[in-house]
């Protein structure tokens, strides 16, 4: 495998989560997100093979989703201005979007790696706002082992967090 493939590979799974992320906050449908993504990596290794130079990767492919982004978005007249991210009114700068995502990614990182059981009761929990009792009606177990399960979550979320923290900060 060549050097310019394996740094295509490897740009690819750097950025990918955290690009679909940040996709997400304009389009809102994860097919369309997706194709978008793979479309700005299509076009990106195409102009590496042309040996054009990209001074920051990280900023060109997010710049390069934003764009198609809102190509998608005006072709489909599709734009609403009150449900688009903040970044289009110059209210925040491309980078503290990008960061946003970049934390996102790492939260999903985080959520994905948790046990099977504890990441299905968490996502009812905190991303679709069930009560425990729904939970535990839903998946046939108490509202007790609901909030055990979420407190769980919770805990290594954080320690995860804190890891990192110490990471590059302690």
């Amino acid at each position: 495998m060549n050097k310019q493939k394996r740094d295509i590979e490897e740009t690819f799974r750097c950025y990918y989560k955290s690009l679909c992320l940040y996709a997400m906050h304009y389009l809102h449908d994860m097919d369309l997100v997706e194709d978008v993504v793979q479309d700005c990596f299509v076009e990106f290794w195409e102009r590496m093979n042309a040996e054009k130079t990209v001074s920051s990767v990280k900023s060109y492919l997010y710049m390069m989703v934003r764009n198609r982004c809102l190509d998608t978005l005006k072709k489909d007249n599709q734009i609403d201005y009150n449900s688009l991210p903040s970044d289009l009114e110059n209210i925040i700068q491309d980078e503290e979007a990008e960061e946003r995502s970049l934390i996102e990614a790492r939260l999903w990182t985080a959520i994905d790696s948790l046990p099977e059981k504890c990441r299905e009761v968490f996502l009812l929990s905190k991303r679709d706002g069930l009560k425990y009792k729904e939970i535990g009606d839903k998946l046939n177990i108490s509202a007790k082992t609901v909030e055990n399960q979420v407190a769980k979550a919770m805990r290594i979320i954080k320690e995860g967090a804190i890891k990192i923290y110490y990471f590059f900060f302690g």
